[in-house]
């Protein structure tokens, strides 16, 4: 399938699938006629990448942990690994987790705001003076 078909199955653009292809990603191959095109597979591949992006990891580690996956739910598996990727990926992790963390933290706060403010129907005092602090 030609680049336009994948960018529509996959909900992106085809300059973010050229994109992805120059950080080696995806690797199409070429018709005759110099046009791209993709087999099935790539639909899976690039639903992975757009997933381990919205996890925050950088496009050069996602290039060396996207060969060791082979679906989106399996095991990766490292043969020859290296004490270098091992501490990439225990930095992953802890950015990622820190990451989480925060978000928690949020996503928490924003909940008990909207718990509030529904059984008293007025927002907190202290994320008022929070918010009007800000403006001042």
């Amino acid at each position: 399938m030609r680049i336009g078909e994948v960018a529509q199955r996959t909900g992106t653009t085809p300059r973010l699938l050229r994109y992805y292809e120059k950080q080696g990603l995806i690797a199409p191959s070429r018709s005759d006629n110099g046009y791209r095109e993709y087999d099935e597979s790539v639909l899976g591949r690039v639903g992975q990448i757009r997933e381990l992006l919205q996890a925050g990891l950088p496009t050069r580690l996602i290039q060396r942990v996207l060969p060791c996956i082979s679906s989106p739910h399996s095991s990766i598996h490292f043969p020859g690994l290296t004490p270098e990727m091992v501490a990439l990926l225990e930095t992953e992790q802890s950015r990622l987790t820190a990451r989480i963390d925060c978000l928690t933290r949020n996503r928490d706060a924003i909940a008990d705001y909207l718990k509030n403010l529904r059984t008293t129907g007025e927002p907190q005092e202290h994320a008022q003076d929070h918010t009007e602090g800000n403006n001042a």
